[in-house]
């Protein structure tokens, strides 16, 4: 069974994301850190027990990956928004087993202290335009979530518009069963995120 990890939102510069989330959530993020095996960099809130926030930009210090990066970055335009949520399991290999194809292959990558299996599709999109998961299996007990200072920050409701809505919510069942997680048919692939906040409840989408 798999359970939320944690949400990205996607920018064209980590300025500009972490700009963005600031003005609307009315709190600080906190250092994050650099990918090298693709190529990005980001900065994170937490949002309760073992639950962040991910701001992700390409780095531009950093040399290219020689492969597509992941959340289909190299593809990304357009002011910062929400692209991915990501969902942790125990056994990488099983979860992929029951994923659609196109969720990906297993990576192992590290940052700092932290270590984790993460499957990454070859092209960097994930299946539903992105609104399906992308998986991690941490190794180890150090979580980004355990670093992070309390913000006062809790994910209310997680969004999922699509139109293929059905199709997305059969790809889901027996996975992950969370309340905060809904499913709504719509023209258009959109993810949205409730957050309560020491000054109330505000979205990010």
């Amino acid at each position: 069974m798999l359970s939320l990890d944690h949400l990205a939102l996607s920018a064209g510069t980590l300025e500009a994301g972490v700009a963005m989330v600031e003005d609307r959530l009315g709190v600080r993020l906190a250092p994050g850190g650099r990918h090298a095996a693709m190529g990005t960099h980001n900065r994170l809130l937490r949002l309760g027990p073992g639950f962040y926030l991910e701001v992700i930009a390409i780095d531009p210090e950093a040399p290219a990956p020689g492969r597509p990066r992941w959340f289909d970055l190299d593809r990304f335009a357009g002011p910062p928004r929400l692209t991915n949520w990501i969902a942790r399991c125990d056994d990488l290999e099983a979860a992929l087993a029951r994923a659609p194809t196109g969720s990906g292959r297993p990576m192992d990558l590290a940052r700092g202290d932290l270590r984790w299996r993460m499957a990454v599709p070859e092209d960097g999109r994930l299946p539903f335009d992105g609104l399906f998961p992308a998986l991690i299996d941490w190794q180890g007990a150090a979580h980004p979530a355990g670093l992070l200072p309390e913000t006062g920050c809790r994910l209310a409701a997680l969004e999922l518009h699509h139109p293929r809505a059905e199709a997305l919510r059969l790809a889901l069942r027996g996975l992950i069963d969370d309340p905060r997680i809904a499913v709504h048919q719509a023209p258009l692939p959109a993810l949205r995120a409730l957050i309560d906040t020491p000054s109330g409840r505000r979205a990010l989408e």
